[in-house]
């Protein structure tokens, strides 16, 4: 198995708006690929979140009584934190400096996602401008793929990934939040091992698998490589949502 991952050059710095189908197929035709059946686009949020205009300016955030509260104890911005509250379904630990939330997506984050790095708007040079992650990242996946196998006449995968902390480990990885034709997990149960034992409890999170490769390719600084094609992924495309990756809050050990 060979499994290439090649980042997509020259992407400019997109703006809201921006029609991101037809920037992915302009670096597809700069870096010489054709698309074809079972490539993936793997994308990192905040293109996405920036094409759909998920930017905010903090001086527009009034923060609630509560978020004052939290900013107290987290030794944030109370109207950081207000955005937190906004974007979250509850509140789970609180720390100077970070907030875990569940997000209203369903999965366990530092800080609702809210990002400042790499982030700009329009208007004043010292807006502080934050952004959110997108509203619904399997609907964005889904639309790009669609327009994307409307252009190639390929049958594609597209991934949406964002860069998470773990309970139980040091250092951000790189996660899938929306997800269209990439199975998000692989179940191994049943098959049969190098000895013919049937496995019972292995099912891979191939989508993470693939969005952790994808991240380390596409950097976290100033590489301006948010878009990654990748073609062997070893797993068949099949309809996916993120839903099928969160843990059962009844299994989660952690909460």
């Amino acid at each position: 198995m060979t499994l290439t991952l090649t980042p997509l050059p020259g992407m400019p710095l997109v703006q809201p708006g921006d029609d991101l189908a037809q920037l992915i197929l302009a670096g597809l035709e700069r870096t010489a690929l054709i698309l074809q059946d079972a490539d993936i686009l793997v994308l990192a949020q905040k293109i996405v979140s920036k094409t759909e205009g998920r930017l905010v300016n903090l001086a527009t955030v009034q923060p609630s009584p509560r978020a004052c509260l939290l900013a107290e104890q987290a030794d944030k911005d109370p109207r950081l934190v207000e955005l937190n509250l906004r974007e979250s379904a509850k509140v789970l630990r609180i720390r100077p400096g970070t907030m875990i939330v569940e997000h209203r997506l369903g999965f366990i984050c530092a800080n609702a996602g809210i990002d400042h790095s790499n982030v700009a708007g329009e208007g004043d040079e010292q807006a502080e401008w934050v952004l959110l992650l997108p509203q619904d990242p399997d609907a964005s996946a889904r639309a790009l793929r669609q327009k994307l196998e409307e252009s190639s006449g390929a049958h594609l995968g597209v991934m949406i990934i964002d860069s998470h902390g773990r309970a139980w480990r040091l250092g951000t990885v790189g996660v899938a939040i929306g997800l269209a034709g990439v199975p998000g997990v692989v179940d191994l149960r049943g098959q049969a091992d190098l000895f013919d034992y049937k496995l019972r409890i292995t099912e891979v999170g191939a989508a993470d698998e693939l969005a952790a490769a994808a991240s380390l390719v596409m950097g976290q600084a100033a590489e301006r490589t948010p878009v990654v094609h990748v073609r062997g992924f070893p797993y068949t495309l099949r309809e996916s949502s993120l839903k099928e990756m969160l843990r059962p809050k009844d299994q989660d050990l952690f909460r």
